[in-house]
């Protein structure tokens, strides 16, 4: 397949080249970046490769594209690491996916590697790629489609009621779904099982406990395998606490094989390594279910998938980074800050030691930490580090761990119990809930991460604006230690269906105290992410007509705004603040007046009154 035709299958429209001769230029291109190409050329290529034959892009997308005549006349390992140099050039160039390709110009061989990390190497190829793919069906292949989540949740909704149906217990549910997931994933067996005798005992044993046993053993093989940090306890949690209930016990085969179907067909064909569709699923599966639990347990605020994926870019996760969530809940964070380590890694070795020995997380309910310890599985970590615990009792640990990046959402209104007690042993007798709002979560967990940790996390707006109490007394110490670097307002609803907070997200670096630092606090107004609510599904991207999403550009332009400080009126604004002030960017930002309509005036009118006529202070006709 020549050059031409090359170009014109892949799509002309989203070529990219930045040479007279169409070639694309990494030195030319890494340089506008305020990149030199020199620090990410290797001594084993030297500075022989500079130019990609052919690159296309979009938005979210690279492919870039090696050609040769003929892939017999070119020693395999050389022509490979070549294509893995401008992998490497185009991580640090960009953000985008990548597809990598090398193409046969005097034949018709591609081979191509695409998902986490590309890894340009025979054990990473794709063998069933074995023709050249339009633009559009490559992205399908790394994104898969934005409605493909929309009818997860709707599987979600329709899973639910199935197993409220069957008399599952709604604390319950979640995790269940989970570690049935986990088991389909890997090879699990339901589909007309047989009663068998059990060869120990010589009893029979009907086949929902052979379903039972099965999901058991690929449990325990998982966490085995994987050499497991407390592999005891959270086989304790998975079995006894999810697997021996009662309400799972009583399944009859017919329903426990109806429900591992209804998984199998619909969720299971989007957990798809190669493809980010899909990847957060579980902590989806989290705050769907959590609608339906009662209102005591609503307090629980689960970070959205697209938050976490927005804090580990701002923070900057890669392969270097070590990355603590110490209020990991179904472990969202940790999954996010695992997937964007090991998109930056070259080599298999490189992605084994972020699964292994970078990614930490720490939980003190029982139930989040079963979930997050499945999540970790299902995403291909059979030795995540985390631990049922309180954090509190956990400060040696973190500090043995060399941490560097920090993201967590600490519960808000946390009890007693759950709060550090060098703190509550000062609270009077009437004290329920912590009084800094969790902000005295954070402060402990900056004193026990080194001063060049990076921390991102998410607060009520009450923390935020706080000027007295405990509240006062925490943005203080926070300041007279750490630099407040950023801080954004989110969406207002974004925890629906779950906790009702209206949270921001706090960016601190640890590494001087603010005053020293000497420089203005950047503060974003990004209160619209491009999502909407959708009744008994919560919140759910807004599309085009074509079902392209929103907020992949929404995305796009906080990250350069935050990064590049730039001001934007009705956006981002930037602000010089103490422990005294609002750090809020609605206190300090412009208003866009070109963006205003009259209905934005009625509606402000609408509300006032609305609000007054609650208030009793005047009463309708």
């Amino acid at each position: 397949m020549n050059r031409f035709d090359i170009i014109n299958r892949i799509g002309d429209k989203y070529r990219v080249g930045n040479t007279e001769t169409g070639e694309f230029s990494y030195a030319q291109a890494l340089k506008t970046v305020g990149k030199d190409i020199k620090d990410y050329q290797k001594a084993t290529t030297g500075t022989q490769h500079k130019f990609l034959d052919l690159r296309f892009e979009n938005e979210r997308l690279a492919i870039l594209v090696e050609c040769k005549n003929k892939f017999g006349r070119w020693d395999k390992a050389k022509i490979q690491c070549q294509l893995q140099d401008y992998v490497r050039f185009e991580k640090a160039y960009s953000d985008k996916k990548i597809v990598a390709i090398l193409a046969e110009t005097d034949g018709d061989d591609v081979w191509v590697w695409y998902g986490q990390s590309v890894i340009i190497d025979d054990d990473h190829k794709i063998e069933e790629e074995t023709t050249l793919r339009t633009f559009e069906e490559y992205e399908n292949l790394c994104f898969g489609k934005v409605n493909d989540k929309i009818k997860i949740v709707d599987s979600i909704k329709t899973l639910n009621e199935k197993l409220h149906s069957d008399g599952i217990n709604e604390k319950l549910r979640s995790q269940f779904v989970g570690t049935c997931l986990l088991s389909l994933k890997n090879g699990l067996l339901y589909k007309d099982v047989k009663e068998t005798i059990d060869p120990k005992t010589g009893r029979k044993v009907s086949p929902e406990k052979v379903v039972i046993k099965s999901i058991k053993d690929i449990l325990e093989g998982l966490l085995t395998r994987g050499g497991s940090l407390n592999k005891a306890g959270k086989l304790a949690v998975l079995n006894s606490k999810i697997l021996d209930d009662q309400d799972i016990r009583s399944l009859t085969y017919k329903e426990l094989e109806e429900i591992l179907k209804l998984i199998d067909d619909n969720v299971v064909p989007y957990i798809n390594d190669k493809s980010t569709a899909g990847q957060d699923l579980l902590n989806l599966f989290f705050t769907t279910f959590n609608k339906y639990v009662g209102k005591s347990d609503k307090n629980q605020a689960f970070t959205p998938d697209h938050i976490c994926d927005f804090m580990s870019k701002a923070v900057g996760v890669n392969k270097n980074s070590r990355v603590l969530d110490p209020c990991c809940g179904s472990g969202a964070f940790l999954v996010r800050a695992m997937t964007d380590a090991m998109d930056d890694c070259d080599t298999e070795e490189e992605r084994e030691e972020v699964k292994k020995n970078q990614i930490f997380g720490i939980e003190y309910e029982e139930g989040a930490f079963g979930l997050s310890s499945t999540n970790m599985l299902i995403h291909g970590d059979g030795n995540s580090n985390v631990v049922q615990d309180s954090m509190f009792k956990r400060g040696k640990w973190i500090e043995e761990n060399n941490i560097n990046i920090v993201l967590m959402n600490p519960p808000y209104n946390a009890t007693k119990k759950c709060c550090d007690p060098s703190y509550t042993k000062n609270w009077s007798s009437n004290k329920k809930e912590d009084p800094s709002k969790g902000l005295h979560f954070v402060e402990w967990v900056a004193r026990h991460v080194p001063p060049t940790t990076k921390m991102a996390v998410l607060l009520p707006m009450q923390a935020a604006i706080g000027n007295s109490g405990d509240v006062k007394e925490f943005k203080k110490k926070m300041l007279d230690k750490y630099t407040l670097d950023a801080v954004f307002s989110l969406p207002n609803e974004m925890f629906y269906p779950g906790a009702s907070a209206v949270a921001c997200c706090m960016i601190f670096d640890l590494s001087q105290k603010h005053e020293k630092a000497n420089k203005d606090t950047f503060f974003g107004y990004f209160k619209d992410d491009k999502f909407t609510k959708r009744k008994g599904l919560g919140r759910i991207e807004k599309t085009d007509s074509e079902g392209n999403s929103f907020w992949i550009n929404t995305k796009k332009q906080w990250l350069d705004l935050y990064k590049n400080k730039r001001e934007v009126p009705g956006l981002s604004v930037m602000h010089r603040v103490t422990w005294r002030d609002e750090w809020l960017a609605e206190a300090y930002m412009q208003t866009d007046y070109s963006a205003l309509k009259e209905e934005n005036f009625q509606k402000v009118l609408n509300d006032y009154l609305a609000y007054l006529v609650k208030e009793g202070t005047i009463y309708e006709d």
